[in-house]
């Protein structure tokens, strides 16, 4: 049985494994210039070239497409296909157990993914290690490790994202027993889970950090405001470089999430025009602001993940899709002995 799946899966198998290792002569040879720049310059981020950046971000896009690729063709057609065409009753008919017949495919094509997914994101990490986080002179950026834009991205969870998606493309193509659709469906629901998963549960895999700033001039980090030039909201910084912030929200003295007074639109002087000095007036009529929000109470409460967290949510994330990989194996097990005909 394991001879048949290598046979009838190893021209998906060469292909994806041939573009991994590709991509990783690529980022080798790339990837010491840019840990070189990174050892001997704080400001790496301007110092990149356009090359560099797409780089990067083909990276990002290459690790979060991968399951989802790999969940819709590799997974979805593994069993729907012979249903399907009616080859599985001929292996059924050779003394192969239907468990055994669709144990040795999970197995085989689990262990590729996960190859393939360890392989890809290990070189991506590795390329993009001294490009994560980093900051220009003029406020541009690379996004931390730990936000939602690059975490899945990173590390060992696309290992577990990809094992998921296969599953849950296999568990599709044996209840539709259609290859099309389930390939479709799988693509969907993947494509949910990416975006569900960072807004809903990630955050709360390990317990955030939650702390009350006060607001001042050294503390406001940006005044947000509408097209008629109210101002709705504050965010504040809290000195913790690559932080992930999940709240960043003006209470009141009883703690309670507000909008700012409706006075405060009208105390904030208007902000400097483009290449205008602030002047020192200006500056002084903020910090009174403040001063006032401060003397009736508002503080700002930042909910965050610290840098610091990057590997126990790591670990913590991927446990979490490898458990549902389980429970889909043990579907598609049964699924296969008490419902397939």
């Amino acid at each position: 049985m394991i001879w048949l799946t290598w046979r009838q899966f190893r021209v998906q198998a060469v292909t994806v494994l041939a573009g991994v290792a590709a991509l990783a002569v690529v980022l080798s040879a790339t990837g010491p210039r840019l840990a070189r720049l990174a050892r001997t310059n704080a400001d790496v981020f301007d110092l990149l070239t356009r090359t560099d950046r797409n780089l990067y971000w083909a990276g990002v896009l290459l690790v979060a497409v991968a399951p989802a690729v790999i969940g819709a063709f590799w997974g979805a057609p593994l069993v729907a296909r012979e249903l399907e065409a009616g080859t599985h009753q001929l292996a059924w008919n050779q003394s192969v157990t239907r468990t055994r017949w669709l144990a040795t495919k999970l197995g085989v094509l689990t262990l590729a993914s996960a190859v393939a997914a360890g392989a890809l994101t290990l070189a991506v990490s590795w390329w993009s290690s001294p490009l994560d986080g980093a900051m220009s002179s003029t406020r541009g950026n690379l996004p931390p490790r730990l936000t939602p834009v690059t975490f899945a991205m990173r590390g060992i969870v696309p290992v577990g994202y990809t094992v998921f998606a296969l599953l849950l493309g296999v568990t599709l193509g044996i209840v539709l027993r259609r290859s099309l659709p389930a390939m479709a469906i799988t693509l969907a629901l993947l494509v949910a889970v990416q975006i569900a998963v960072p807004l809903w549960v990630r955050p709360h895999l390990v317990t955030p950090i939650r702390t009350m700033v006060t607001i001042s001039g050294s503390t406001l980090d940006e005044i947000r405001g509408d097209d008629r030039g109210r101002a709705l909201a504050l965010g504040v910084t809290i000195h913790q470089p690559d932080a992930w912030i999940l709240t960043n929200q003006t209470v009141d003295a009883a703690g309670k999430a507000v909008a700012l007074p409706s006075w405060f639109t009208g105390c904030v002087p208007p902000p400097a025009a483009p290449g205008e000095v602030e002047h020192q007036a200006g500056r002084g009529a903020l910090d009174a602001c403040l001063a006032r929000l401060n003397a009736e109470g508002y503080r700002q409460q930042v909910v965050y993940q610290p840098a610091s967290r990057f590997w126990p949510l790591q670990w913590a994330e991927t446990g979490l899709f490898l458990a549902g990989s389980g429970l889909l194996a043990g579907l598609c097990l049964w699924w296969t002995r008490k419902r397939l005909t």
